[in-house]
């Protein structure tokens, strides 16, 4: 009898794990299970479709629905599992308003994330840009018209949202309840990522939360209120962060760690239950400095976890060797990268570090083009191992953080790191690199 695959989810995790399992087994039957209509897009690319740097949302989508079914996939798009009988290896899906039972010998869980909207009135009437479908109607939205535009969030997807409806004309107030924008950097690094957003025209808004979104008859907002002012908004993008989707794995009896997300090992498996794995932004991974189990929601570790999820549903022994929480975005003029733990991090989890922030220049002085970089380094007591890393600055700044990352996975000390055989040349750094500049500083500290 064929063994029977099945996979919730279609993006990044899920695709990831039927795709590579289709390779190791070639008689595995793999059926595969989207509740949209899209396989394998880049959420990631949403903020450029919705700017206009990229014209066709097509383009965000790595593989379609139908090149998974070409390569012997049987994807099921707009189709939803609504419930996992792990002990009759049964799944209930919901189709064209019918449901049916799917059974599976195999099963990866791969559902993402869900937005987090505020508890506030109108919140509801607004439409995370999440998913394709989603960023084609905000950009049609936009191109329908409207001067003024409410962000609410200004993390990462709030500051690319923001810049991008900057790009379309809009007049853009983005509003963040904590006390900086950027929570995942620093207050010091964040502020250059403020002054970044503010020069292009963005009004930031710290300290304050929405309290209500108004809308009209329609449902479209008006306005954005909150304890202290009320600003009109004929488009609001809400950035406020998402949560692991595990309300399905949960009622069907998985595990979930501390952090909320499914608690997996080290081969994406869900503890308990042969024959069940888990990948992508609805997991648990172990942090290799924190030392811990965390949830950071990002493609890079949900394509990596899809395919040991799906190397070892086919009978492999891979290993997934955990996250150092490396990101990295373009915000405005800057870009902007991180690594390993920040000082928040580290006073929370009660580890002692060293820090050091340099300013210098991303190419030698000289040469046209040149501008500001700033790299901040965190390194332990004593050893002066590398704990984390943030920087900002000029366009050849952010990919730096590679090799930060690298240092941190390998254990490397920042008095290593300072004599470290980097390349030079003066389009793309000063003899000293600025990374070498900082891991000195560092170094002198540890």
């Amino acid at each position: 009898m064929t063994t029977r695959l099945a996979i919730i989810g279609g993006d990044a995790g899920g695709m990831s794990a039927a795709s590579i399992a289709r390779r190791r087994d070639e008689d595995l039957e793999i059926v595969a299970f989207e509740r949209g209509e899209h396989t394998s897009y880049s959420a990631c690319g949403i903020p450029y479709y919705v700017a206009g740097l990229v014209e066709d949302a097509g383009r965000l989508i790595a593989r379609s629905p139908q090149q998974h079914r070409d390569r012997g996939i049987d994807v099921r798009t707009c189709c939803e599992v609504l419930g996992i009988d792990l002990d009759a290896r049964m799944l209930t899906v919901r189709a064209d308003d019918r449901e049916s039972s799917e059974p599976f010998d195999q099963l990866v869980i791969a559902t993402g994330a869900e937005p987090v909207l505020p508890n506030v009135p109108g919140a509801e009437a607004i439409e995370p840009a999440r998913t394709v479908d989603a960023g084609e109607r905000l950009r049609a939205a936009l191109d329908r018209g409207g001067r003024c535009a409410v962000v609410v969030g200004a993390g990462y997807i709030g500051l690319e949202m923001a810049e991008a409806l900057v790009s379309q004309g809009l007049n853009v107030t983005m509003i963040e309840a904590a006390p900086q924008v950027m929570g995942t950097l620093d207050a010091d690094m964040a502020a250059h990522v403020q002054e970044a957003a503010e020069g292009t025209g963005i009004r930031v808004v710290l300290n304050e939360g929405v309290e209500e979104i108004v809308t009209d008859a329609s449902g479209a907002p008006t306005e954005v209120r909150t304890a202290s002012g009320t600003y009109p908004a004929d488009h609001v993008v809400i950035g406020t962060g998402a949560r692991p989707a595990v309300k399905l794995a949960a009622d069907a009896g998985l595990a979930l760690g501390d952090s909320g997300a499914l608690a997996v090992d080290d081969h994406q498996r869900c503890p308990g239950h042969d024959g069940v794995f888990a990948a992508g932004d609805c997991v648990e991974s172990h942090h290799r400095v924190l030392d811990k189990a965390v949830n950071i929601q990002l493609g890079t570790h949900a394509n990596k976890q899809g395919r040991i999820a799906g190397t070892n549903a086919t009978g492999g022994d891979a290993r997934f060797p955990g996250v150092i929480g490396t990101a990295v975005s373009k915000i405005c003029r800057y870009e902007v990268a991180r690594t390993g733990i920040g000082e928040r991090e580290a006073q929370r989890a009660g580890i002692e570090v060293v820090c050091a922030t340099i300013e210098d220049r991303t190419r030698a002085g000289y040469y046209p083009g040149a501008g500001p970089i700033w790299v901040k380094l965190l390194a332990e007591p004593g050893t002066g191992r590398l704990l984390g890393g943030q920087i900002v600055g000029v366009e050849g700044a952010a990919k730096r953080i590679d090799v930060l990352a690298t240092a941190i996975w390998t254990g490397l000390a920042v008095d290593e790191l300072a004599l470290l055989d980097l390349s030079y040349a003066p389009p793309f750094s000063g003899v000293y690199d600025p990374l070498l500049i900082a891991a000195r500083a560092t170094a002198k500290l540890a």
